[in-house]
């Protein structure tokens, strides 16, 4: 007779840990393959591993694993903003092998008077996906949210490979347990790390320095699925999602 397993999330964890033990990212020689970034989610789980992503290397990495059809790169912008911090990102990102999709952003506040900012991409990542679908052989979500099951399990119907890079290891969990499960092939971001980290000269990579205090995670709800757990919806002014950091430029 099976003794009855636990169903704490804790349990869960501590089983998925093992999971990612000697795991290898899979890809077929020849594949065809499309990168979709949500941007603002991918910036979140970085910051809540304690490093930077260089961009540069990322793209590298994956267009080494079969033919890199389009890299698509998603975020909102300010733009009554005379300089935006992530501004230098988004044009490093346009002259250099990713395709930028981008829509106004909305500030609003909230019920603490908190000034905030929102610009969900959901939809025009799902639709650019949707219509790549029939050119790739294998689509590579960066997000965790857990809106994105549906269009994962709509792009394998259709003989396509879907695989999700998030996290596990942040707390709360960056992604949602069901995006996951659909998933063809689950990423551990914190895994990519020593391959796409943002060596910084001063500092050296971070699985060589001690580790460095970083900006506390945003406030999220539990419930994983709610559109407001993630950065792309709800970010605090003072905390954009760049990885660059420029001084703005004089003015005249």
């Amino acid at each position: 007779m099976l003794s009855s397993l636990p169903k704490s999330k804790e349990f869960i964890s501590i089983k998925a840990e093992k999971q990612l033990k000697g795991l290898h990212m899979i890809f077929h020689p020849g594949e065809r393959v499309a990168l979709f970034i949500d941007g603002a989610n991918l910036y979140s789980a970085a910051r809540s591993l304690g490093f930077d992503i260089d961009y540069k290397r990322l793209l590298d990495l994956f267009a080494g694993k079969g033919r890199m059809i389009r890299a698509f790169y998603y975020t909102a912008l300010l733009e009554d903003q005379e300089y935006s911090p992530i501004r230098p990102l988004v044009d490093w990102l346009d002259y250099n092998g990713y395709t930028l999709v981008t829509k106004p952003a909305k500030e609003f506040t909230d019920s603490a008077g908190r000034r905030k900012v929102k610009g969900n991409m959901d939809i025009e990542l799902a639709v650019d996906m949707m219509e790549i679908v029939d050119r790739v052989d294998h689509v590579v979500l960066f997000s965790g949210d857990g809106d994105f099951r549906s269009l994962l399990e709509a792009v394998q119907r259709k003989g396509v490979r879907a695989s999700v890079v998030s996290s596990i290891r942040t707390q709360p969990p960056m992604i949602a347990d069901e995006l996951r499960r659909q998933a063809d092939q689950f990423i551990e971001l914190d895994q990519l790390s020593a391959q796409i980290e943002r060596v910084h000269s001063d500092r050296g990579p971070r699985r060589e320095r001690p580790s460095a205090p970083h900006s506390a995670p945003v406030e999220a709800d539990e419930d994983l699925d709610d559109e407001e757990d993630f950065v792309d919806d709800e970010y605090e002014d003072d905390e954009p999602p760049a990885v660059v950091r420029r001084t703005p430029p004089p003015r005249r």
